[in-house]
């Protein structure tokens, strides 16, 4: 199954707005520009909720509580997770209901909802309307991303980014004044949207900073050494004695010419960048199975803040 997308008697839960272009194999139900968030929740399969059941082990012919309790999807009876008496289940309908203000005042426009790893993740992507374009046609755009997990240890999360279009890399953003790239809000604590979007710092600055970022880095030429360096300190170093780096890093030497994009401000932090997040989106982990969730919430999402932020103290050392 593509990226861990759900299907559920044979029909992936996603949709995608037509408008953009097919994503994933054109996977999930093509919609229009102007569905409402809860249409887009409906279009995708998600119009379900999930409801907390006392959980037991059968031993000597008896039923014993075990103390935990078990989120079922209410649609099919599907358990998704154990979890304690503390957990807060979010329905999808919250997590949607979020977009509402922001669709219906034509700031954003909902792009992409599905379910990940059999329905225990759930997302939603909108179009912020904001982004940029630098190098005369490298686009930029940003999106809000929507992720509500049904799974015990996930948080609540809701983060900024922005998708370079030429190869649909995407990049995190931080969002909170700590520089953390994401708000995150754990199953113990009610869910409280206004918080959230308090907490957001959704505005027009967040996407300057980052468009001044890349500028910068657009600006400042690598040189060999400083990027052999840049990737190992990235994708790490080899433990061989005849090699330096590590077969990612490597690759990351090898695509930073050939990558989509590349003729943009070539030679340049802005380029060296751009092959991480590459490899990030569309290279690395196990298969495509596994990659959207790293990239978007898991490892290869920290790894792409981290090289932003190791590509800004390289440039300003060149």
């Amino acid at each position: 199954m593509a990226h861990e997308l759900e299907f559920v008697n044979g029909v992936a839960q996603m949709a995608y707005r037509l408008s953009k272009g097919k994503p994933w194999h054109g996977l999930g139900a093509p919609v229009g520009d102007d569905m409402t968030p809860i249409e887009m929740m409906k279009a995708a399969g998600l119009d379900w909720n999930v409801a907390k059941v006392e959980s037991f082990i059968e031993f000597n012919g008896q039923k014993i509580p075990t103390g935990q309790q078990s989120l079922v999807r209410e649609t099919d009876g599907k358990i998704l997770t154990q979890v304690g008496p503390g957990w807060n289940p979010v329905q999808n309908i919250e997590a949607f209901e979020f977009f509402n203000d922001f669709v219906s005042m034509g700031d954003m426009a909902m792009d992409t909802a599905g379910s990940l790893k059999d329905g225990r993740i759930v997302w939603a992507l909108a179009d912020v309307r904001e982004g940029f374009s630098l190098f005369g046609g490298d686009e930029v755009k940003g999106y809000l991303l929507f992720s509500n997990p049904h799974q015990y240890g996930k948080s609540i999360d809701v983060r900024f980014v922005l998708e370079r279009v030429v190869c649909n890399n995407t990049l995190t953003v931080a969002l909170a004044e700590k520089g953390q790239p994401a708000v995150r809000v754990n199953h113990r604590s009610q869910f409280n949207a206004e918080r959230v979007k308090e907490l957001l710092g959704i505005s027009h600055r967040k996407t300057e900073t980052f468009k001044e970022a890349a500028q910068f880095l657009g600006s400042k030429q690598y040189i060999k050494s400083d990027l052999e360096e840049y990737f190992g300190e990235i994708f790490g170093k080899s433990a061989k004695e005849d090699k330096v780096l590590s077969p990612t890093a490597e690759r990351a030497m090898a695509v930073i010419e050939t990558q989509p994009g590349a003729e943009f401000q070539q030679g340049s932090w802005w380029q060296a960048l751009n092959a991480v997040t590459y490899l990030c989106d569309h290279e690395l982990g196990r298969s495509n199975d596994t990659r959207l969730a790293s990239a978007w919430f898991g490892g290869n999402a920290k790894r792409k803040v981290d090289a932003l932020n190791l590509a800004v103290k390289m440039a300003e050392a060149a």
